[in-house]
């Protein structure tokens, strides 16, 4: 069912034009996509949401806009260089490449989707008197189930906290994991690969260096500290906050646009003083979740996993998981990179980096707790929930985005109801004197029911159709996408009903 779903997720975002395929005239780019006309609407007022939660509602968090390009320096600094690599392995038979991990996770997966079925089916056989944990401990079908679990995880974890790449691969041999082409379990040996571009940076090649596309948008952060430090007068704590692009080479790049070779990151990198970080690691799991639940989302799609393997600059690590079509998977990361950043920066530039605290009298190096959303997983997270194939009372279906109105494309639809007795010029003038304001649609192709039904495609909030009864009382009916309730309101007192139905306030 899941799989069904989101392959109408994909379809539905190409017809109606969120995203398409890059390249496409010339059979397309893998892993790569362009947002269409309503896409990049959606994907702006993403933006929109996420930078006025960071900016405007925080006095002490500044914004960033840095270079794709940095010195190559940086990426050593980082610890890109060394450690930006992904465990991979190759089918000898479908000459197809694989991430280890991933096929072991998704190994587990399926065992996980076998154990759901043992619940669910025993539920309903018991009914009200089902208890989870007394079923989980006496049927022998979910005990092995379980036990394979856990012990999969476990090896998995220690085999990537240990970089035990000889490990991974049996693991695979050891469960029989096959080729999900050529079904076969015949496996090369894991191999590491670093996951950054790599281009020339000159004018000629003799005169050029090697440059590397930025793989994330934290270390542009980082190298414009001191300046944010010192021309915003900036005092801990506060952070700095960016939106941008990222490229890596995915190999395994998979699941529409979940894992892509060029993407938007939304990081904030907030400088604390050493020995506050768990508080402030806290806070901000905390404050983002709420971020994510503002937008009426269930809870029940979200969920805090907390990282077995810490990445090189880690002291505590835990991702914010959305239940996608394809199962829970990350959507928001919060780190605590202690001083790492900072301090390799500081050795490998020779220059200080250092913050005086005019309190305590003493100069130190700031921690860092970061908060790092893909914003075309917030995306696909956002679409993938709201799109809905709804039976209506009279038999018929209809396909609805039931968009948070306050991310919604396009804010109203004006419909002129026929194209004569001075309805479209009425419905001309009030889309003029909303469209600097709104996103509108003007639409008088086709019948009403019709139009009501291509705003819905596309998750248009409301749609205020001019009627006969305009022309005299200046009423227009004002109908609602998720309940289809219609009501009358003066024209004159639509531009404040729109203004009260997306106050971002009444939001975040």
């Amino acid at each position: 069912m899941s799989e069904e779903k989101f392959k109408k997720i994909i379809s539905h975002a190409k017809e109606y034009g969120f995203i398409f395929q890059s390249s496409e005239i010339y059979d397309g780019l893998s892993a790569v996509y362009d947002y269409g006309q309503n896409g990049v609407l959606l994907k702006n007022n993403i933006k929109n949401y996420w930078w006025k939660s960071m900016i405007n509602m925080n006095d002490n968090i500044v914004g960033l806009d840095s270079a794709i390009f940095s010195h190559p320096i940086t990426w050593k600094a980082s610890g890109h260089l060394d450690a930006f690599n992904d465990p991979l392995i190759d089918n000898k038979d479908s000459k197809k490449r694989y991430r280890a991990d991933n096929l072991i996770e998704d190994f587990i997966e399926k065992i996980q989707s076998k154990l759901n079925k043992e619940v669910s089916k025993n539920e309903k056989r018991i009914g009200e008197k089902f208890d989870l944990n007394i079923f989980l401990s006496t049927n022998e079908r979910a005990k092995k189930y379980n036990s394979q679990i856990n012990d999969l995880k476990l090896r998995l974890n220690k085999a990537l906290n240990d970089d035990n790449l000889t490990e991974l691969k049996q693991i695979i041999l050891d469960n029989n994991i096959l080729c999900p082409i050529s079904g076969s379990c015949n496996w090369t040996d894991v191999k590491q690969f670093n996951l950054m571009f790599n281009t020339k940076f000159g004018a000629s090649l003799e005169s050029s260096s090697d440059l590397y596309l930025r793989p994330e948008t934290a270390q542009g952060i980082f190298l414009n500290y001191m300046n944010v430090l010192k021309t915003g007068r900036m005092k801990i704590p506060f952070g700095i906050a960016q939106i941008g692009k990222a490229f890596r080479n995915e190999i395994i790049a998979r699941q529409f646009i979940f894992r892509m070779r060029e993407f938007e990151q939304m990081e904030m990198q907030f400088f604390i003083k050493p020995g506050e970080q768990k508080k402030w690691y806290e806070f901000w799991k905390e404050t983002r979740m709420k971020w994510h639940l503002s937008l009426g989302i269930n809870q029940d799609k979200y969920r805090f996993h907390n990282h077995e393997k810490l990445a090189h600059y880690a002291d505590a690590a835990c991702d914010i998981e959305f239940e996608f079509p394809f199962g829970f998977k990350e959507l928001e990361g919060i780190h605590s990179r202690t001083d790492f950043d900072l301090s390799n920066h500081e050795k490998f530039s020779s220059k200080q980096i250092k913050y005086f605290d005019p309190f305590d009298q003493e100069k130190y190096t700031p921690y860092v707790i970061e908060t790092s959303i893909g914003l075309d997983r917030m995306f696909l997270a956002v679409f993938s929930e709201s799109l809905n194939i709804e039976k209506l009372d009279d038999g018929t279906e209809r396909t609805v985005l039931k968009i948070p109105i306050i991310l919604a494309s396009n804010k109203c639809a004006i419909l002129p109801l026929v194209k004569k007795d001075g309805l479209p010029e009425i419905a001309t003038n009030l889309k003029d004197k909303l469209k600097l304001k709104y996103n509108v649609i003007y639409d008088e192709k086709d019948a009403i029911g019709k139009r009501y039904r291509r705003q819905d495609a596309i998750g248009t909030p409301y749609c205020i159709t001019i009627d006969h009864q305009t022309n005299q009382d200046k009423t227009v009916t004002i109908r609602e996408r998720d309940s289809m309730k219609q009501k009358r309101i003066s024209i004159d007192n639509i531009e404040s009903f729109l203004s009260k139905s997306f106050d971002i306030s009444n939001w975040l």
